[in-house]
């Protein structure tokens, strides 16, 4: 008997992320070719979060740098939404990585963004013009706006019965 056998910390085994993932990659079959739809959906968000990002950035900025009232709560307001999108975008990298795929930008040429990405063994490049981007970039900002006013009508709520009607 050894001196690990008495102690109940061995019994269990641990398991790390990377050894995970190899057992997963391992396991799955094996998917080559073009992305499907929803992966080509994935790399747009993907391309779409950072532009997202910086434009909540520097209208962070300008509100604390404007003097209007409520620049304090309409600065929080835009930060809790960039903090949305933020893990968002982790979410697509990481969903992106198991999926084995990768992105990287590449030119712009005539108002169109492109940017490479490698999906498994497949090369290809991504093209979005900026109408386009700005109006993705609208809908996706209303999304995060009603999620955020949904999330403070429940945390919120009425105190007292007021505010039903």
């Amino acid at each position: 008997m050894t001196k690990i056998d008495g102690n109940e910390r061995w019994k269990t085994k641990m398991l790390l992320t990377e050894h995970k993932e190899q057992y997963e990659q391992h396991h799955q079959a094996k998917i080559v070719g073009m992305p499907t739809s929803e992966e080509m959906t994935m790399i747009r968000d993907f391309v779409m979060c950072p532009n997202i990002i910086s434009m909540l950035h520097r209208g962070i900025d300008q509100i604390r740098t404007a003097n209007i009232p409520l620049k304090e709560l309409l600065a929080r307001c835009l930060e809790v939404i960039m903090f949305s999108v933020t893990d968002d975008y982790y979410t697509l990298k990481r969903d992106l990585k198991s999926r084995n795929i990768q992105v990287f930008a590449d030119v712009t040429d005539d108002g169109i963004l492109y940017h490479k990405y490698l999906c498994r063994v497949y090369e290809n490049r991504f093209g979005i013009t900026r109408e386009a981007l700005k109006a993705e970039i609208g809908n996706r900002l209303a999304k995060y706006t009603d999620q955020l006013a949904k999330s403070l009508k429940q945390n919120g709520g009425s105190k007292n019965g007021e505010g039903k009607g």
